[in-house]
């Protein structure tokens, strides 16, 4: 159960040989347990930074975390942090500790851990060290908090959304009182960075499963998103809809592939239909313009959350356009691929794929329309067919050598690629000069 890496034990071996405790802590373990995979290793010691830097003199070392007893040394071409064992000071913030204090007792530092699955530490040594009942808690996929949950939580509120994301990623359920305390110490979420609660989010979201979580913690998720609140319990009043707004997108979001532009784009993709919400002479729900308004809405909230730009504009427009028709017909197609590329077009056909899966099966047709339109993606792009400017067998030197200048020679190369997508002109240098002539 308990492997580690040649180098982890290696440091481990220096600092024990040195006359100091020292084990592997927190995540790591808690994968080892669940015979996951480690990513990330963490050593603790009862060593104070300046010992640690004599007993790794011989390497290089780096004071990345000091103040918090983190030190970084390169060793064996990888950089392994060791933090000294410490007991945390007031939070006044509901994030970071005001100060630290350095502690002999692996005890101490354990029960200021957020997570009984991850105060758990090991050492070849000792074995495993577990004073909170984290094995039995992983064991039996809980997520509970040590000691008191309020006081976790209130101490550090990002731990709440931790909570939600371990949950979403590990398939573990948090426990009663750790729950309930995480959705009355939700508000001081609104005290967090909002790129920490971005990245949070974002693996919650990602995770296998996010739709539960979702569905059980959907007004903890309201207080970073209050924009969300709308959606949930509203009824579609339509006949191609059998579940409210927020299960048609909770379905949405859990069913297509886990990349965070899909996902965050799937939580977005309806949020404009509550406000937009119309109901014709018969009493059927509309929801005309509602990719327009989500847009809007998915833009505030994007940029509150401080995304990238890259992932900010790939998600406002699958929001935007999720409602359009790709089409079934080459001309079409091409002009999709044309207009937003390759990549754009087959996520945009992803979600809409997931969005009518999340309808009513009466109405799913749409799925064969989509399969229709992959195969003709997959076919053009066999073909090399030419569907973009740079793929003209003529560019814009070839154009002013016939007479065009400045935008005429846009506006010649746009109305050659349109014939070629129409299939009037073959996309060869002659033919497409011979063209332009007329």
């Amino acid at each position: 159960m308990f492997k580690i890496p040649d180098n982890i034990a290696l440091a481990l071996s220096l600092l024990d040989a040195a006359g100091f405790e020292s084990y592997v802590v927190g995540g790591c373990v808690r994968d080892m347990i669940t015979g996951r995979a480690v990513h990330d290793w963490d050593i603790t010691t009862n060593a104070l930074p300046p010992e640690i830097h004599e007993v790794f003199r011989d390497y290089r070392v780096f004071d990345t975390g000091i103040s918090h007893g983190t030190v970084s040394v390169l060793f064996s071409d990888k950089t392994l942090e060791i933090t000294t064992y410490r007991v945390d000071g007031e939070y006044s913030d509901n994030r970071h500790p005001d100060n630290v204090i350095f502690t002999r007792s692996l005890g101490e530092d354990l029960a200021r851990r957020d997570f009984t699955m991850n105060a758990v530490a090991y050492s070849p040594e000792v074995g495993l060290v577990d004073l909170f009942g984290g094995q039995e808690d992983i064991k039996n996929g809980i997520i509970r908090a040590v000691g008191d949950a309020e006081q976790r939580f209130t101490e550090d509120a990002l731990r709440i959304l931790r909570a939600l994301r371990f949950a979403s990623t590990l398939g573990f359920a948090i426990e009663e009182n750790t729950a309930a305390a995480a959705l009355q110490k939700s508000p001081l979420l609104n005290n967090v960075s909002a790129e920490r609660l971005n990245a949070e989010l974002t693996k919650l979201f990602c995770g296998d499963g996010a739709g539960t979580v979702l569905r059980e913690y959907r007004d903890v998720l309201a207080v970073v998103i209050p924009e969300l609140t709308p959606m949930f319990d509203f009824d579609q009043q339509n006949r191609h809809h059998i579940y409210d707004v927020w299960e048609h997108t909770v379905l949405t979001l859990e069913t297509l592939p886990k990349l965070p532009e899909l996902r965050w784009a799937a939580l977005f993709h309806d949020i404009g239909k509550p406000i937009s919400f119309t109901k014709d002479a018969c009493g059927e729900g509309h929801y005309y313009g509602h990719a327009e308004e989500g847009y809007q809405i998915a833009g505030e909230v994007t940029r509150r959350l401080k995304f990238d730009n890259a992932t900010r504009d790939r998600v406002l427009l699958l929001v935007k356009y999720h409602d359009t028709t790709v089409g079934t017909d080459e001309k079409r197609v091409k002009q999709m691929l044309g207009r937003f590329g390759e990549d754009f077009v087959r996520q945009l056909l992803k979600l809409k794929r997931a969005d009518n899966l999340a309808q009513s099966e009466k109405y799913r047709e749409r799925q064969q329309l989509i399969t229709v339109a992959e195969a003709l993606i997959d076919e053009i792009i066999a073909r090399q067919d030419c569907f973009t400017l740079k793929d003209l067998a003529v560019d814009g030197r070839d154009m002013m050598a016939r007479g065009f200048e400045g935008k005429g020679i846009g506006e010649a190369l746009q109305k050659l690629l349109d014939a070629v997508i129409d299939g009037l002109v073959p996309n060869e240098k002659s033919a497409l000069t011979e063209y332009i002539k007329q």
